[in-house]
């Protein structure tokens, strides 16, 4: 459940926290389109470490290495999908060498940009923040009001399914043994009781809701109004300026990006001869 840390808003005070969340999404969306255009290694890795700045500058580092460790998991399983499928279901496949294990680390190192930049954003950018910057952007305020409220209560599951996955293991349910069926039927009983106490919370929500007399007025006001200041500007740049180099390489030097094995050649050659 830690992969879930990683998009629980964290209040700190840093200069990160104080960006437009329009701005900071806009940068994650740059990020995104540059991990999903390049397949090399080496474009990747750059843009992993391009993110480590803001998210020391953050102050989120810990949550931000919980959310990593989480996603594991899934990592490892993109890497042996890729691995196995290029060699034996694509129609060229590839014999195993080291580019196709440099493939396959780059397509999970792609996964593992993706969930460093989408956790720095949520670290970073409180829920009413986030609801206020759609409204602003004109969204009807339904689908801000849902999604604001599926962003809050995910890691707010999370955590109530860890309680009862803890509460079960006390009681001597033993969710790890067994074959992967009896691992599968080992988590009904933490299912049952996390739907339940999802549709009992939902159902407190929803008279929350009507006690307010939500949707009673179309015309909504707010207490507060985002406003792009210098900081945002200069976010916004610095995307725009990445995203130009990005699409810059991609179109003009997309096929002189070296591969790591290249560089491993010679020194696989050296060691040789030095043996």
């Amino acid at each position: 459940m830690s992969v879930f840390d990683g998009f629980k808003f964290r209040r700190v005070y840093s200069p990160i926290h104080q960006l437009d969340p329009r701005v900071k999404f806009f940068y994650v969306l740059v990020m995104f389109v540059i991990a999903i255009m390049f397949n090399q290694l080496l474009p990747l890795i750059l843009l992993f470490f391009i993110q480590l700045p803001f998210v020391f500058v953050a102050g989120v580092q810990r949550e931000w290495v919980r959310s990593l460790r989480g996603a594991l998991f899934f990592a490892i399983m993109i890497f042996l999908f890729n691995f196995v499928f290029q060699y034996f279901w694509t129609e060229y496949p590839l014999p195993p060498s080291p580019s196709l294990l440099e493939y396959s680390i780059a397509m999970t190192l792609r996964f593992i940009v993706l969930i460093e930049s989408f956790s720095m954003f949520f670290l970073t950018t409180s829920p009413d923040h986030l609801g206020l910057a759609l409204e602003q952007s004109h969204v009807p305020y339904e689908f801000c009001f849902a999604f604001t409220t599926a962003v809050r209560f995910v890691p707010v599951l999370a955590e109530e399914a860890q309680t009862i996955m803890d509460a079960q293991k006390a009681r001597g349910l033993e969710l790890e043994r067994g074959n992967f069926i009896k691992k599968v039927k080992n988590y009904i009983p933490i299912l049952i009781p996390l739907i339940v106490s999802a549709i009992r919370r939902s159902l407190e929500l929803a008279e929350a809701m009507e006690s307010r007399a939500w949707g009673a007025t179309e015309k909504r006001t707010n207490l507060y109004v985002l406003r792009v200041k210098r900081g945002d500007y200069l976010l916004a740049l610095i995307s725009v300026l990445i995203l130009i180099f990005a699409v810059y390489v991609w179109i003009f030097h997309r096929e002189q990006i070296p591969l790591l094995t290249n560089f491993l050649a010679p020194l696989e050659l050296t060691v040789t001869k030095i043996s």
